[in-house]
């Protein structure tokens, strides 16, 4: 079994980054777009339509941050997780391995 699930904790680190990046990208782009006013745009219609837009950019790109950001926390938990995991299995191998060698039959 152990030979078909494999984690890379290094790699669980870059999509954490990865998700923080998308983040600020997706902020930054609504952020640039924020001061364009429709009254520049041009016709009453057009004008319309990119006010329209910018209100569900904005609310979008809100609601898709947030979401990011609790996909992010969820993966830096797992990754925690993994990283006591190994920790602990890889001090129990130890003991069972010292206990081995020294002859003490599994007694600590």
């Amino acid at each position: 079994m152990g030979d078909h699930f494999k984690v890379d904790i290094d790699q669980l680190d870059q999509f954490v980054k990865s998700l923080q990046q998308a983040t600020k990208d997706l902020d930054d782009a609504r952020k640039a777009l924020s001061h364009v006013r429709s009254a520049e745009i041009g016709t009453a219609r057009l004008d319309e339509a990119c006010d329209t837009f910018q209100e569900r950019w904005k609310y979008g790109s809100e609601q898709l941050s947030e979401m990011i950001g609790d996909i992010s926390e969820g993966v830096k938990a797992n990754k925690l997780s993994y990283e006591e995991f190994e920790e602990n299995l890889e001090k129990t191998l130890k003991q069972m391995a010292e206990s081995a060698t020294s002859g003490g039959g599994g007694k600590n």
